[in-house]
């Protein structure tokens, strides 16, 4: 397990909680804080901290998102991590401009729509299936290139499509 060093927040659900680290000590909120972690394999571990005791299961890592989900005690927890870059970041307001946001949809090539899988005013998530279009005799299975809210739809299934046509608008 790779080791963190330095200061991050860790935000689950609405609490927000600074999480200091060094080789010798870790503090929570400024304040020290005693634990001990022994591993129980490659991805739980048993942590005491006082006399409590966790079992903690590391159940998935998004290092692009910077989000983990752990299970701690059976329960699910989703922790966004947010490190120094993000906090000079979000102090400067420019923590929106590495957000990823949906743009008109163009058809990449000419082809005709054989199924449209989204309507007006669809949350869609990055990879979601939008559409189908069949070109040079194979279908193309056309995803959201980010999470967005479809706008509007402009193509039907049946539909002959040309080469940088918008197919779907988001908002």
């Amino acid at each position: 397990m790779a080791k963190i060093i330095g200061m991050v927040k860790a935000i689950i659900k609405e609490a927000v909680y600074e999480v200091e680290l060094d080789e010798q000590k870790i503090k929570l909120d400024a304040k020290p804080f005693a634990m001990e972690v022994a591993a129980v394999s490659a991805t739980t571990y048993h942590v005491l901290a006082g006399s409590n005791s966790y079992l903690v299961e590391l159940v998935h890592i998004d290092k692009e998102a910077k989000l983990v989900q752990l299970k701690i005690n059976n329960t699910l927890y989703q922790v966004a991590l947010k490190d120094e870059m993000d906090a000079l970041l979000e102090n400067l307001g420019m923590d929106t401009l590495l957000e990823s946001k949906a743009e008109d949809l163009k058809a990449p090539m000419p082809g005709l729509i054989l199924e449209v899988a989204v309507e007006a005013g669809q949350n869609v998530a990055k990879g979601d299936k939008l559409l189908i279009l069949e070109a040079m005799k194979m279908e193309n299975v056309i995803k959201a290139p980010a999470d967005g809210v479809v706008g509007q739809v402009h193509i039907s299934v049946g539909d002959s499509v040309d080469n940088g046509q918008v197919l779907i608008g988001f908002e």
